[in-house]
């Protein structure tokens, strides 16, 4: 399955503690989705079609309402990327 760039870095964020948030309308439906990285700061790759295409495929899910998070079809279809803050080398 492919999986575009915006839908990597925001798997990789959710694979590393993020969380996705939804803004719904009085309805109920929902007109925006939110990616925080476990730091809090927000990622710009992610809006309201890269939330849709993830959940449509699985790759992430809810539960009890809370926020979405990664899956664990998620985390086998990620790619391997190394985490920028860990050093390759060990002095």
């Amino acid at each position: 399955m492919n999986i575009s760039r915006p839908q990597q870095r925001t798997l990789h964020a959710l694979a590393q503690g993020g969380r996705i948030l939804l803004e719904r309308d009085e309805r109920g439906r929902v007109i925006g989705a939110e990616c925080l990285t476990r730091d809090g700061c927000r990622l710009p790759d992610c809006d309201l079609a890269v939330f849709k295409t993830l959940k449509h495929r699985r790759l992430v899910a809810s539960r009890d309402g809370g926020p979405y998070r990664i899956t664990r079809d998620g985390l086998e279809r990620l790619r391997p990327q190394l985490d920028n803050r860990v050093s390759g080398r060990k002095w």
